[in-house]
Formats: C-alpha cells, structure tokens, sequence
C-alpha cells in the first residue's frame, strides 16, 4: 500500500521580508500582558475574585485558569519580542479580572500594585494606565500620562478602559472626563475586553473569548458612533483590541439599516490580536491599512509577522503603532529608520 501521507508539521517560518534584521525597522506591540511582582503578591494575598492561588487564576465567571510562571518572567518575554522583532510592548492591566469595578477600596489597592510594578519593568516595556470604573481619579490618571522629566516619552503610554464599560453610548458619557484626561495629555485610548456577565453552565474553555469579549468590542465600537464622540474628542487616539470584534465589518449591515456613512477616522484604530490573513484582510477593505495596528495579546497568541505584502506589513508593525502611540509615545529603538514608502491603501470614502 502507498506510505500515508502525514499533514505537513506547523512551521512558524515568515517571508524572508518579515524575518528582523539591522535593516528592518522593530516592530510596536500594542497589546500585550506581562503581570509585575507586586500585583502578583496582591493577587495572592485576596480571598475574592479575582485571586491567585499559587498561578491558578480564579475570577468571578470564568473557569479557574492556570497561568504559566514563564509567561509573566520579564526576561522571556523580551528574549521572545526580540526574537519576533518587536522593539516596544505595550502591556496592559487584563481587563477581564475585573479590577477596574471591584469595591473603591479594593480596585485602588490592586490598581497601585499594576501601576507600581509597570513603571519598573525596563524599557522595552511601556504601560497602560488604568482606573477605577467608578469615579476614577482624574488627577492621578493626568499625573500618569503626564511625560517624565527630561524626555518626551516618559509616564504611562496611554490609558485602557474596559469594552463594558463602554458598551452603550451612556457609557461612553459616562467616562468622558477619562477621554478628556486622555486628549488633554495627548496620549491614547486603549479599549480591552472586560470581565464576563457568566458564561454556560457546559461551555468550554474557550467560549468567552471567543463569543463574550468580541461581543463586548463589537458593542464598545457601535456605542462609540452612536455617541458621537468624536466630535468631542477630535483629536483623541483610540484603539480597540482584536479588530473591534470584527465590528468594521458590519457597517454595510448599518447603512442598510438606517445608519448614516462616514469616513473612515484616521485615529479610531484597531489591532491584530487573535486574527489572521482572512480576517484582517476584509478589515483593511473596510477600514483601509493606515488604522490596523500589531497588538499580539501575548503570551495568549503570537504577533503577526506578515500581512498582505512588505508594505502593508511595515505598515501594520512599525507606521502605524508609532502613529497611534502619538508624537509623546516612547521614543522608537536607536536605529529605526523612518517609513520610506508606506503605501498606504485607506480608502478616501467609506465606514469608520
């Protein structure tokens, strides 16, 4: 009988093109995790959701988690960016532990141990502030983007807030002085999934990431049109993580149904996380390439290494994050060279 043809092995190889070298300019991660020392004590050290016990993760409506020690060594994770040619991570507070709307005292303690143990991981790393979901502190939060003295890219990059804090237009309202803090120091938003409502009795381990947060980024992304924000924010920054949950998409759907078109927002971004050539391929027929940025959601996924040929790619990995992070972001690696032909395909009509 003829030998039995074996699926090919999964090879992690990438276009000579994409492979980093002294001529390629890094790569901005904008959306990773990376849990510092102090919020990992602090965890430990609650008997409520969510809690650590030894790196078993247990949160209020998920399934308990184990984590893996090596993901969270500070060590590893530059060694493995370097290796994917990422010369900036931008890591973020995981939204869906809940922190940001647990009881005031308790959010502020965890959220000192995120902000704490953040400002001291070296400077490959640069983080995402965060706030209490119920009356943040303004002035905290403007300290932390505030620059650092004696150079442009100090403080906190930027600020999350949760997808379900921003799900309805209220909700937008209802954290706009967050948006004005924000605009004000020019630096982004960052727009991460949240923690679940609950999840099926019998629904497997990957039903909320999958269903629950791309369904709250898809309502975060409808809410933000229908509040109009941008007109009170014309010059804020936004990313939402994991392409919107696919939101671009639907925007036929909403002509359709009544919606009026826009043009696409040049600073309404959205990132790679957790998707492919397919899908990020119709994003960028929706939204064009200028507003798709590399966010890999380490160390749940990889970044991506490759999109739609040399340019699109440099335009995902290297233009456009620096643009997103904004004029104040962390300065690019010694090196960098400037964007020579990005070749950008945003279209001059079409959905936001």
């Amino acid at each position: 009988m003829p030998p039995v043809q074996r699926p090919a092995e999964p090879t992690s190889a990438v276009p000579t093109s994409a492979v980093p070298s002294s001529a390629v300019p890094p790569a901005v991660d904008v959306h990773q995790h990376l849990w510092p020392e102090p919020l990992l004590d602090r965890l430990r050290a609650r008997s409520r959701p969510p809690y650590l016990r030894g790196w078993t993760l247990h949160t209020a409506a998920e399934a308990p988690y184990d984590v893996r020690a090596a993901d969270h060594d500070v060590a590893s994770r530059v060694a493995a960016d370097r290796a994917a040619g990422t010369g900036l991570a931008c890591v973020s507070l995981s939204a869906p532990l809940g922190v940001e709307s647990l009881p005031r005292p308790e959010a502020d303690e965890l959220l000192a141990a995120w902000h704490d143990g953040a400002a001291a991981l070296p400077g490959h790393f640069a983080a995402w502030a965060s706030v209490a979901d119920v009356d943040p502190d303004l002035e905290d939060l403007a300290a932390r983007l505030a620059p650092r003295a004696g150079g442009s890219g100090g403080g906190f990059v930027g600020v999350q807030l949760p997808a379900t804090s921003l799900g309805t237009p209220q909700g937008w309202d209802r954290l706009d002085g967050v948006l004005a803090v924000a605009a004000a120091a020019d630096r982004p938003l960052f727009v991460h999934p949240g923690p679940v409502a609950a999840s099926p009795a019998d629904a497997p381990g990957w039903w909320a990431p999958v269903v629950d947060y791309t369904a709250q980024l898809h309502a975060a992304w409808w809410a933000w049109h229908a509040a109009a924000v941008r007109a009170r924010h014309p010059g804020l920054r936004v990313v939402l993580v994991a392409a919107a949950g696919l939101a671009p998409l639907h925007h036929e759907r909403h002509a359709a149904r009544g919606g009026d078109p826009a043009p696409v927002d040049p600073d309404l971004f959205v990132d790679t996380s957790s998707y492919g050539p397919r899908a990020l391929d119709a994003v960028v027929r929706a939204l064009g390439v200028d507003t798709l940025v590399l966010g890999s959601d380490r160390p749940y996924a990889e970044p991506l290494a490759h999109l739609l040929g040399d340019a699109a790619t440099h335009a995902v990995r290297v233009v456009n994050p620096r643009r997103m992070l904004g004029p104040r972001g962390p300065a690019p690696a010694a090196g960098a060279a400037p964007d020579p032909d990005p070749r950008h395909h945003r279209p001059q009509e079409g959905p936001s």
